[in-house]
């Protein structure tokens, strides 16, 4: 009797090991869904935090790239410091100075866009089971990073003003964060602006209870009215124990993922560190590019057209929305930023009406995602300068006719 060789009988494959814990319980971005849903044509969406490609400088932009493509080739193809060119660190030091926040080159960490910079901080900072304080409703993709994390998020109580100050504390005192997140200037989802009495209460709380903050700041540069409020980075309770994030994208280009964190000393080594272990450092052919547009344009210049582009079309849709939203809802008026945050009367829920409204070509984000506690179901964020005025009357319109049904 022949008998096979072991090697030669079927075997039932091994399961491989399985996904880990933070990746099977993060769920994925809710907006990205919504984009590639609504990725036809026809739609107008204001579900996307996406810049308006019209009115990016292409001509400079482009200019800066043949620059250092032809004449800095070996330089702009080769590998970099992790910390960044310092030439970049240089050029955004001397415009944080010029704002008022003394800032050296040696203060900032080149990121490959201001989300990297997020998600080093909580490889640095947080160990699995940390306590997150972040804002309510807060940036969804903050949420996103903490949750991989590990970390246990709670949102602190407050008002049209963003986080109560007293609330703050008392959350720091019995539950013993590492860290509170918030964008306090033109907040995404809500375009919100902390106003600088409530900044310097937070950064007093920072100090007296011992607490990281993370002041991430996209959008300061777009205002189109009212006057600069000082960064939270800028009070002294607060220089010691602030890092501030920049970012590139809502004034230059998305696409280069230029980002940067400014934090003190030991927390900025450890985030390095961080980078070395993710990407060793952030594309030099974008970074010396930026450099040369720094040097050779006037990026204040260009954000100022940007922000005059985008009044425009928030006030097409403040003007627009009374008659495309329910009796009784609510928005706010944005000094600036890209979100409008609006509040249906109840019981409208935004999530259950989304694929109705979906119908009509037109597209909002359910605010739910936003919320690290118990999410309001009445409200949605709004992004209105991706879209010209015409648009956004039309796509209004075609919103009032997917919620009333009519």
């Amino acid at each position: 009797m022949t008998v096979a060789p072991e090697t030669a009988r079927p075997r039932e494959a091994a399961v491989p090991p399985p996904l880990a814990a933070r990746a099977r319980t993060v769920g994925g971005s809710p907006v990205r869904d919504i984009l590639a849903v609504t990725a036809r044509p026809e739609v107008i969406n204001f579900a996307g935090g996406l810049p308006a490609p019209d009115v990016f400088d292409r001509a400079g932009v482009a200019a800066a790239f043949r620059y250092v493509l032809d004449e800095l080739p070996a330089q702009a193809l080769q590998y970099a410091t992790t910390e960044g060119e310092p030439a970049l660190r240089g050029l955004l030091a001397a415009r944080y100075t010029a704002r008022g926040l003394a800032t050296d080159a040696d203060d900032l960490l080149v990121t490959t866009g201001s989300q990297q910079a997020l998600s080093l901080l909580a490889g640095a900072l947080l160990d699995p089971g940390d306590t997150v304080l972040v804002e309510e409703p807060c940036y969804l993709a903050a949420l996103q990073v903490f949750g991989l994390a590990g970390a246990r998020v709670l949102a602190v109580p407050g008002d049209a003003d963003g986080p109560d100050p007293d609330a703050l504390a008392g959350l720091v005192t019995r539950e013993r964060p590492k860290l509170l997140y918030t964008v306090p200037t033109f907040q995404n989802p809500t375009g919100r602006t902390l106003p600088a009495d409530r900044r310097a209460a937070l950064a007093a709380v920072a100090a007296r209870h011992g607490l990281w903050i993370v002041e991430d700041d996209p959008y300061g540069e777009l205002r189109y009215e009212g006057e600069r409020v000082p960064w939270i980075a800028a009070h002294d309770d607060a220089r010691d124990r602030t890092v501030l994030l920049g970012s590139f994208s809502k004034v230059m280009a998305p696409g280069l993922r230029l980002g940067w964190l400014r934090a003190p000393a030991e927390l900025r080594r450890a985030c390095a560190v961080a980078k070395q272990a993710a990407d060793l450092h952030t594309p030099t052919v974008n970074q010396l590019a930026a450099a040369r547009y720094l040097t050779e344009y006037d990026l204040d210049a260009h954000v100022a057209r940007v922000a005059g582009v985008y009044r425009e079309r928030r006030d097409a849709m403040l003007a627009a929305l009374p008659g495309a939203l329910p009796e009784g809802s609510t928005w706010n008026r944005p000094e600036g930023g890209m979100f409008l945050w609006a509040r249906l009367p109840e019981p409208y829920d935004t999530t259950a009406l989304l694929p109705r409204v979906v119908a009509e070509n037109v597209a909002y984000v359910p605010g739910a995602p936003f919320y690290a506690g118990t999410p309001d179901p009445a409200t949605l964020r709004l992004c209105f300068v991706t879209q010209t005025p015409e648009e956004i009357t039309e796509g209004l319109r075609r919103l009032g006719r997917g919620l009333l049904g009519g």
